[in-house]
């Protein structure tokens, strides 16, 4: 199945803020468990998938992660029970690490406005864990006291407050919104026309599946820790999201 005809109601893509939900098993099997609803992101764009537990019968599941296929499957830690098809579950995203995530990820959406605005430059790829990241851009020049000024105007943003809205559009009328995508290549598959966008107002908006917070003053402070190079132009900025 291609992703928007999977079994699994993704829940986080409305609700971010999303912690626990029923569910049921529709499928179990050596890729993992099919639930007809989740909360688990599955991984991609840089982001991790969701960690967790499945409650069932008395009975507890550990999620380690996730994985796309013609499904979404659920990964269970090795050595866990698995609860059988048609089973009623509860299923629990680990909090701690799913609000790091969604900080270290809004916070990696205003670093790319940031340097997208004031220096013009794409991205040309990105990672993260909870509360550090690193994300690469296509700049030739580094301007004197860039690291400084970067870090600057990216906490003047987290300071602003910026609301951080989530809407889906049409692919064809997405597209039509300016610099919709920063990266240097256009990762949104061909096949997915109702696209997902995030915009922190007045800043950033892009085609985007993952997990944020609801402002940018909830991202805590944006430190740049180094900058390397990576030979062709291309500039890898790793930073820390601290309290």
């Amino acid at each position: 199945m291609a992703e928007g005809q999977w079994r699994t109601h993704r829940l986080e893509l409305a609700d971010q803020s999303l912690r626990d939900w029923d569910a049921v098993v529709l499928a179990v099997g050596e890729d993992g468990i099919v639930l007809d609803q989740s909360a688990f992101y599955p991984g991609g764009g840089g982001q991790p998938p969701a960690e967790g537990v499945l409650l069932w019968g008395g009975v507890q599941t550990r999620i380690a992660g996730g994985r796309k296929g013609d499904d979404l499957y659920l990964v269970p830690a090795e050595g866990e029970p698995v609860p059988p098809v048609g089973t009623a579950v509860r299923g629990a995203v680990e909090d701690e690490r799913r609000t790091a995530l969604m900080r270290t990820h809004s916070g990696l959406h205003v670093l790319c406005g940031v340097v997208f605005r004031d220096y013009g430059a794409l991205v040309t790829g990105g990672n993260m864990e909870p509360l550090t990241a690193r994300m690469d851009f296509d700049l030739p020049e580094l301007p004197q006291g860039f690291k400084e000024a970067v870090e600057g105007a990216c906490n003047a943003e987290v300071s602003a407050d910026r609301r951080i809205d989530v809407r889906v559009l049409p692919r064809a009328e997405a597209f039509k919104l300016p610099d919709i995508i920063r990266t240097a290549t256009n990762l949104v598959p061909e096949n997915v026309q109702a696209v997902r966008i995030i915009d922190i107002v007045g800043l950033d908006q892009q085609a985007d599946g993952g997990t944020h917070v609801a402002s940018t003053k909830h991202i805590g402070k944006i430190e740049v820790v180094k900058i390397e190079s990576k030979g062709r132009g291309f500039r890898r900025l790793r930073i820390r999201i601290a309290d």
